[in-house]
């Protein structure tokens, strides 16, 4: 067998093949090597899954070396370029481009589901006045699984494909929402006049104007955002979707799931960080005492690197230059010349190129959405929505992926073993 990988095991001499298949071992064939028949299997031990594939998966591809990412083979420069994100969407869910009927039905069909059940509304306005966006989002996500009990029937083809234009057209009414909610204003509903991402703002920005109106260069960033954010591979969140999902679970609890792993600052929460860090070094005067902290311990470099890309993440390039759009519009913010001061010096000194620190997506997003005038609360509820599609897409593949069962993971225990009980009475005597 070429294909394989031969194991000896040094405890009893025996030498094991274990085939390759796509790259990559199964962990089940690790399993059979043991010292006797009574003992259990070799396991696998990763934390965090840092090598190991749960699934298969057709939906995007990265590169971390050379720093590519694909959604269905499509370069994430042309389609940031040349698409919209209910185009990229359709593509996610359904694996390729849209034909100019396809599209116009898919627009239709979201643009129509865009508008929520009233008891939504009076769920989502018993929420504190100070409640986090994020925390509304994944409750008022969950709480539509109740709305929809159809939605259980994850075998029907038709019955998944309304959930996923469900959510897709709810998700920024449920965003906008938690928006007004934090700032004591009355909710906007839909306007199915306007696309996707002007609605969005409408809902967000609309006061007594009789229609609002979006500068379309504003639009345009907003949409490349969403389309940036729409899918990357198996992230903490999709991990979170597929692992619920894999319980055969409705696709609002999955992605309420999936919403609740994109709240934790490791994952959702970076581009908030970069803004504090900027506003902490305050002028570009200040950015060699930072350095120089980065390089002794004493400071962190807020986004540059990242666990899969070990280049120049291709996502940064492409935001960095909607940030200059952005900035058309709303006026230059001070702190992106820290921004691009701190990237060139970064590009340029050996301690970060050889450390393969390069900037990644969330070191301008945070800046392009404060322009916006959002507040850092609501920076991962933009992130949601974008990820959206991609969760759903990742969703639909693990539903009718035969070889998935439900997450179960092994662990390996180090606690005390049969120890003997003693009552209460007696330890408290």
């Amino acid at each position: 067998m070429t294909d394989s990988l031969t194991v000896r095991d040094n405890r009893t001499g025996q030498e094991y093949d274990v085939p390759i298949a796509d790259g990559a071992i199964k962990a089940a064939d690790l399993g059979k090597i043991r010292t006797d028949d009574d003992s259990p299997g070799l396991s696998i031990y990763d934390p965090g899954f840092v090598n190991t594939a749960s699934c298969r998966s057709s939906v995007t591809y990265i590169d971390g070396e050379k720093g590519i990412l694909e959604y269905r083979g499509y370069p994430i420069e042309q389609l940031a370029e040349k698409s919209s994100f209910l185009e990229v969407s359709y593509l996610l869910v359904h694996g390729e481009l849209p034909t100019a009927d396809q599209h116009q039905q898919w627009v239709h069909d979201i643009t129509f589901h865009t508008f929520v059940h009233e008891n939504v509304k009076t769920f989502m306005q018993g929420f504190r006045y100070d409640a986090h966006p994020m925390g509304m989002l994944m409750a008022g996500t969950g709480a539509l699984s109740t709305f929809y009990p159809d939605a259980r029937n994850i075998s029907d083809p038709d019955v998944r494909y309304l959930q996923i234009i469900r959510m897709i057209a709810k998700m920024p009414t449920l965003g906008a929402w938690a928006f007004r909610h934090a700032q004591g204003k009355p909710y906007v509903y839909p306007d199915n006049d306007l696309s996707y991402t002007e609605n969005f703002l409408a809902m967000l920005f609309k006061m007594s104007e009789q229609k609002y109106n979006a500068d379309e260069r504003l639009v345009k960033a907003l949409d490349v955002l969403f389309i940036l954010h729409a899918d990357h591979e198996q992230n903490c969140s999709t991990n979170a979707v597929r692992s619920v999902g894999s319980s055969q679970v409705d696709p609002y609890s999955a992605v309420a799931a999936g919403i609740g792993a994109l709240y934790g600052p490791l994952h959702g929460g970076a581009n908030e960080s970069v803004l504090r860090m900027l506003r902490r070094i305050g002028t570009k005067e200040n950015i060699p005492d930072f350095i120089t902290g980065v390089k002794n311990g004493d400071e962190r470099l807020m986004g540059f690197g990242h666990r899969v890309y070990k280049n120049y993440d291709p996502r940064a390039r492409i935001i960095k230059k909607a940030a200059e759009d952005v900035f058309e519009v709303t006026g230059t913010n001070p702190l992106l010349d820290i921004a691009l001061e701190l990237e060139k010096i970064a590009l340029e000194d050996e301690y970060f190129v050889s450390r393969k620190l390069y900037p990644n997506v969330d070191f301008y997003s945070g800046l392009i959405y404060e322009a916006f005038q959002f507040p850092p609360e609501m920076f991962t509820v933009l992130f949601a929505i974008g990820r959206t599609p991609g969760w759903l897409a990742q969703w639909l593949e693990l539903v009718q992926d035969k070889e998935q069962k439900i997450a179960r993971p092994k662990q390996l225990y180090m606690g005390d073993r049969e120890l003997t009980f003693t009552p209460a009475s007696e330890r408290w005597a």
